[in-house]
């Protein structure tokens, strides 16, 4: 099963949205993207908060996690987060198999 972290970065003055600039521009994405078993890595910007920044970031397992957790670009994505001075909150979550959706499937436009 798949697992799945919303972090969500606040900061001040456009620095949330600095901070992903930079995780992007820095190739640092790219590199945390061709980990083995990450599945997405991918920013939003808030329509109702332009200070607040959401990271989905899946991967294939606890395992896959832990190994990006003991990687060198950890040392890089907090050093990034203090230099722009974020708040994070984390919601965590598990994919299931998908047969508890099926009857909402009606309503997704694919």
């Amino acid at each position: 099963m798949a697992i799945t972290v919303n972090l969500r970065y606040k900061g001040k003055n456009g620095s949330a949205r600095k901070f992903a600039e930079e995780m992007v521009s820095s190739g640092t994405v790219q590199k945390i993207r061709n980990e083995d078993g990450n599945l997405r890595y991918e920013y939003y910007i808030s329509m109702d908060d332009p200070e607040t920044v959401l990271l989905i970031d899946s991967w294939e397992n606890q395992n896959a996690i832990d190994i990006h957790h003991a990687s060198p670009m950890m040392k890089t994505i907090m050093g990034l987060r203090e230099k722009y001075d974020l708040h994070m909150t984390v919601e965590r979550y598990i994919s299931d198999d998908g047969s508890e959706g099926a009857a909402d499937e009606k309503f997704i436009r694919k």
